[in-house]
């Protein structure tokens, strides 16, 4: 061990790696088995988007960009932004170009947080905004949606808020929501907004899956309360583009700047030429999504049929790409003792629900951003499973 090591972030020795990727890479050595762990569209980028960053190359765009993002994409998902969701942001001041919607996270809760400050964190939910909470000297306050459908209420918002009044500067909202698929309405989000108003408090609002909303249309935190969230977009899952790593971070004008700081130190300026691409998406691509969603829609429904025939029941997934679904009271209910015998007997690979925080034990989540294939082979064998493991209790 390097005579080094004590002398390093404390911050980071209480952390561990996460441990979805680990489980993700511990599995994927087992013949034949089918994974639904990550969320990874298995659709290509569009044919016109994959030309547009084709042509920077050709026409050598391979210098650094303004550090904010091409005002061409700004300007592009300004207007993007603007046609779907009624978002109205500047893209001179108020749209950040970020490395993935993960830099968003990074960037502004690292510019927002001083040692000591609280964060409220509805789970289950997508894990990252922990450690970077706490990188930042900062603590997570979880409060546990499971017993309301996964959806935060105004009544444990605020009594989190309360408790937390001298310390709490964010709360994050994550819709629809990775990894339950359950998204808010309107009426949701103004009964948050109600509570959040009252508070000099931001809300960073992770919206990148909105392009994948099946029922209804999705609707922005950033129209219900325009000066406290920061909203976070991309192209990632809209327009299949996870590995161009293009994503937005939208908000007050002032707060924009004081977090494009961090940006700058940090990576300087998004890819020049993935920033063309993402230009021609949200341009020329802004219905893309549209085809990719109504196969995703197909998908869920095959697979909440081939669930819940196995006994297991799902909240109500109406976004994103997946399913959290509640393991049968015949099976283990340690989430991570059942993926690991889930995998090894059955050879599907799904995420422990425990993963994603409070309120998540006893559930997994299982990515349907799969084929048909893989995924009518995953309920068979899912099925099986369960009634081999059902009939073996009995006996």
């Amino acid at each position: 061990m390097s005579k080094l090591i004590g002398h390093m972030k404390k911050e980071l020795a209480e952390l561990k790696p996460s441990d979805i990727l680990a489980f993700n890479q511990e599995i994927a050595e087992i013949p034949d088995i089918v994974k639904l762990t990550l969320g990874e569209p298995d659709f290509n980028t569009p044919e016109h988007v994959k030309a547009a960053a084709i042509r920077s190359i050709e026409n050598n765009e391979s210098h650094y960009t303004n550090s904010r993002g091409t005002l061409g994409l700004r300007k592009a998902a300004a207007n993007f932004l603007k046609q779907k969701y009624a978002l109205d942001y500047k893209p001179e001041s108020q749209i950040l170009v970020t490395t993935g919607a993960t830099e968003a996270i990074y960037s502004s809760l690292t510019a927002i947080l001083n040692a000591g400050d609280t964060v409220i964190v509805p789970t289950p939910i997508f894990p990252l905004y922990i450690p970077i909470t706490m990188l930042n000297g900062a603590k997570p306050i979880f409060v546990d949606t499971s017993d309301n459908g996964f959806i935060l209420s105004p009544e444990k918002l605020a009594a989190a808020i309360e408790a937390n009044k001298d310390t709490v500067k964010a709360v994050v909202l994550n819709f629809p929501n990775n990894p339950t698929g359950v998204t808010y309405q309107r009426e949701d989000l103004e009964k948050i907004a109600a509570v959040i108003a009252k508070y000099d408090i931001f809300v960073i609002s992770d919206e990148i899956y909105s392009e994948l909303t099946y029922e209804g249309t999705h609707v922005s935190m950033g129209t219900i309360l325009p000066e406290q969230p920061l909203v976070l977009n991309g192209v990632s899952k809209s327009h299949a583009m996870t590995g161009w790593r293009i994503g937005l971070l939208c908000g007050p004008s002032d707060v924009i700047t004081q977090i494009g700081k961090v940006h700058q130190f940090a990576i300087t300026s998004a890819i020049t030429n993935a920033q063309a691409a993402a230009q021609e998406a949200f341009e020329n691509g802004m219905d893309d999504g549209q085809k990719m969603r109504a196969v995703y829609q197909t998908r869920r429904d095959l697979l909440l049929e081939g669930l819940t025939k196995a006994g297991f029941t799902c909240a109500s997934p109406n976004g994103a790409f997946y399913l959290f679904a509640k393991i049968p009271a015949t099976l283990n209910q340690d989430s991570w003792k059942f993926c690991y015998d889930l995998a090894k007997k059955a050879k599907v690979a799904v995420i422990p629900g425990a993963s994603f925080g409070p309120g998540g034990e006893g559930y997994v989540r299982i990515s349907y951003a799969a084929s048909t294939e893989d995924l009518k082979k995953a309920i068979s064998r899912i099925q099986d499973y369960a009634a081999k493991q059902a009939l073996s209790t009995v006996n």
